[in-house]
């Protein structure tokens, strides 16, 4: 059965945080830097007393205790500088979904069902793009983030 992105995003909405605390063999792409449109007191990535903020306003936080964390389409896979990744798609250009809390993460372009990596603790969240080149925190259907999760092949 072929997935059908927009059928999870609903309205077309959807964001996602990562963090990734792993990596792979061979190197590490340079680190993808996004400006958000948004701007809130504690974003992700702030230090407070030597600890870094993982999850602030638009991520949702899930305890996944070690399982598998997977592609929910074709796409290709990118660090950020706080240690997250993002998933990006052709077919949904306007979106990007940036998952925290990964380790064994596998960088790339990853096909649908393939394995991102797996998390204890995954932080998520979707951004779509706004007209002025930001990106925006967007709230995710319960049905997208079922599709990382649960992809049986």
């Amino acid at each position: 059965m072929k997935f059908s992105l927009f059928k999870y995003l609903g309205l077309g909405l959807l964001s996602f945080p990562l963090g990734l605390m792993g990596g792979c063999a061979h190197s590490t792409p340079a680190p993808r830097v996004l400006n958000f449109h948004q701007s809130w007191s504690l974003p992700v990535g702030t230090e407070i007393a030597g600890y870094q903020v993982s999850s602030s306003l638009g991520d949702i936080s899930l305890n996944l205790d070690g399982d598998t964390v997977r592609m929910p389409f074709n796409g290709t896979i990118e660090p950020t500088e706080m240690d997250c990744v993002l998933v990006s798609s052709d077919d949904v250009p306007a979106y990007l979904f940036r998952l925290c809390g990964l380790s064994r993460t596998k960088f790339g372009p990853r096909q649908q069902g393939q394995t991102i990596g797996r998390a204890n603790h995954l932080i998520f969240a979707m951004l779509r793009r706004e007209p002025d080149g930001t990106w925006a925190m967007v709230e995710p259907s319960t049905q997208f983030i079922e599709q990382l999760l649960n992809q049986a092949f």
